[in-house]
């Protein structure tokens, strides 16, 4: 689990075939080989490990899922290492388990030094999706400011611009999703009381 709040900006050193190995300070610091870590808010496992790398295997799901294929060399990646029970929950529970890539419709800065992103998400995830409540995008958690019928847009603070991939986003690009798992589980929940009503 995650709370999809960014510790670090890595940047890719390699991609090819399945292995991807990116660049990084802090994360490294006790993620062993085996250990579970976000990148881009896809969770993977670190097969290899050295001082200021990790690289990790990308399944044919993660591959086709995801947006991760499309990374090229010294592209920035947000990364975040799994939640601990000692830590504080600052953004959501993230699983780490993309649910679909959505389109960066459109980047407007705002006076205050933000900027509202506007993107698609598809129509079979929207109905998870609420005005005020949490979405992460690239693995960064987030509120959704406005629902639209095809998307949502999210008010990105100066800070969130800076420590993030998204202060580079631009019109076009793809963006890993993941909804609030508790609507799922809601959603599952009423399903299976309608299912053994007699």
């Amino acid at each position: 689990m995650f709370t999809g709040i960014v510790e670090e900006l890595g940047s890719v050193r390699s991609l090819a075939a399945t292995r991807l190995v990116v660049s990084c300070d802090i994360v490294t610091d006790d993620s062993a080989v085996g250990a579970s870590v976000a990148v881009n808010g896809v969770c993977l496992t670190v097969v290899e490990r050295s001082e200021d790398s990790l690289a990790f295997d990308l399944s044919e799901e993660t591959v086709a899922r995801t947006s991760l294929r499309r990374l090229a060399t010294g592209a920035p990646v947000n990364l975040e290492r799994p939640l601990t029970l000692a830590a504080r929950l600052g953004g959501h529970v993230v699983q780490g388990h993309v649910d679909a890539v959505g389109e960066v419709i459109d980047v407007q800065p705002d006076d205050a030094g933000g900027a509202r992103l506007r993107l698609s998400v598809p129509a079979e995830l929207l109905r998870y999706v609420v005005e005020k409540g949490s979405i992460t995008i690239d693995g960064v958690s987030l509120t959704v400011a406005e629902l639209h019928h095809d998307g949502v847009t999210i008010a990105l603070i100066p800070h969130t611009l800076s420590v993030t991939t998204l202060g580079d986003v631009a019109a076009g690009d793809p963006v890993n999703l993941e909804v609030d798992m508790i609507a799922r589980y809601i959603e599952r929940a009423l399903e299976s009381s309608k299912e053994r009503r007699p």
